[in-house]
């Protein structure tokens, strides 16, 4: 009978990150072990504990390890045995760059989804927020960035303090809200992360800014802890770190089996959707008629409705209505029905349970030839996290 695989974890739970990663790693244990697994309480860690962990686990045995911190890559190295780090954080110098598979996040479209819900929005001023030293939260920005330049905006940035002082957060507090008042409202921001948006909500509130009406902010990770501690609730870019966690472990596995070699291999996070909370709740629009319309459709998105009946909705004749539609939004009101109806079709193939004919008739269908036919017209509207994740052509 082979010996049970013997893993070590080194991953911090306190956050939806850590938690997912866990959860996916242990899903594959589950069905594909059994796997005996170690983990370390994180709040009793420091460097020293986790040298004397990872002495007692090799001198154990220890047959694989999944990490967070960097900073363990060289302790890690000296077991020799397979180990897969999850972080972006550059490595320390002398250490080679490919010695160790990695799970990363895909900033960029992370970003350009952050970016696109906003605009999306109405938002025409646009902002980001994250950590000047950090380097994901870097990318993040100049992705955030250069979507936002291709809409033809600008980008507002804020920078942190230099020094350690400053940036604790009690310090840091004051400067946050002076540049949150200074910032061009109504304005959409995104920041690199949920905490991140947590603490320009608090900064807010010390501003006396009201948020979503003056700044809409949106985060990444969709912590539902942290989103919901924060006040008002904040909206969320959602992403696959379950998924990766499942595929760390396939590849650990193999690893530890000998079948594979580690060089070079990286896990990708991908985004897959936007929860939207109340923290984006808002339409940045000048225009109340078209304001009007674009709740009206937003509201009967799962009916099959026309543009004479968003006209309805609003005081204004069809034709004036498409011209100043068209004007402010930069589409055809048909189009922004098309765009959310596919949205919508997305969301529930993907994140429900639900049957295709149970999707087709919530969605006003007769039929699920009826459905697919409108899905696959307007694919080119799909965006393109939702093709990845139904596996569509990009």
């Amino acid at each position: 009978m082979p010996n049970t695989p013997k893993v070590l974890l080194l991953i911090e739970s306190s956050r939806e990150f850590g938690r997912a990663l866990l959860t996916g790693i242990v899903d594959y244990a589950r069905f594909h072990g059994p796997w005996s697994i170690y983990t370390y309480p994180p709040f009793f860690r420091d460097t020293q504990d986790t040298r004397r962990l990872l002495n007692r686990m090799r001198k154990s045995g220890i047959n694989g390890i999944v990490a967070r911190e960097m900073n363990e890559i060289p302790d890690v190295i000296k077991m020799g045995v397979p180990a897969i780090f999850a972080s972006t954080i550059e490595p320390e110098k002398g250490i080679p760059e490919h010695s160790f598979p990695i799970i990363t996040t895909d900033n960029c479209h992370i970003s350009q989804l952050g970016a696109d819900h906003l605009l999306n929005r109405g938002f025409t001023r646009l902002a980001y927020c994250g950590y000047d030293d950090i380097s994901w939260s870097q990318l993040r920005g100049r992705a955030f960035q250069e979507t936002i330049s291709q809409a033809g905006h600008e980008t507002h940035f804020y920078h942190q303090p230099r020094s350690k002082i400053q940036k604790r957060w009690e310090n840091e507090l004051p400067q946050l809200a002076k540049w949150l008042l200074g910032l061009p409202k109504p304005i959409g921001l995104m920041t690199c992360s949920d905490d991140r948006s947590r603490n320009v909500i608090e900064a807010a509130k010390v501003a006396g800014i009201h948020i979503p009406e003056e700044i809409a902010v949106i985060g990444v990770d969709n912590d539902e802890l942290m989103c919901h501690l924060a006040n008002p609730s904040l909206s969320s870019i959602a992403l696959s770190t379950a998924k990766a966690g499942t595929e760390a472990a396939q590849l650990l596995d193999r690893l530890m089996a000998g079948q594979d070699t580690m060089a070079n291999q990286k896990i990708i996070i991908k985004p897959t959707h936007v929860e939207t909370r109340h923290s984006t709740n808002i339409l940045a629009v000048d225009d109340p008629e078209v304001v009007t319309a674009l709740r009206f459709i937003r509201e009967h998105v799962k009916e099959l409705i026309q543009v004479a009946d968003v006209t309805n909705a609003t005081c204004l004749s069809r034709r004036t209505l498409e011209r100043r539609f068209l004007k402010t939004m930069e589409r055809s009101i048909q189009e922004e029905i098309n765009r959310l109806r596919i949205e919508q079709l997305s969301k529930m193939l993907i994140q429900t349970r639900m049957s295709q004919v149970q999707i087709s008739q919530a969605m006003g269908y007769h039929s699920v030839d009826n459905m697919r036919r409108f899905f696959h017209r307007h694919l080119e509207m799909t965006p393109l996290h939702y093709r990845r994740k139904l596996g569509l052509q990009p």
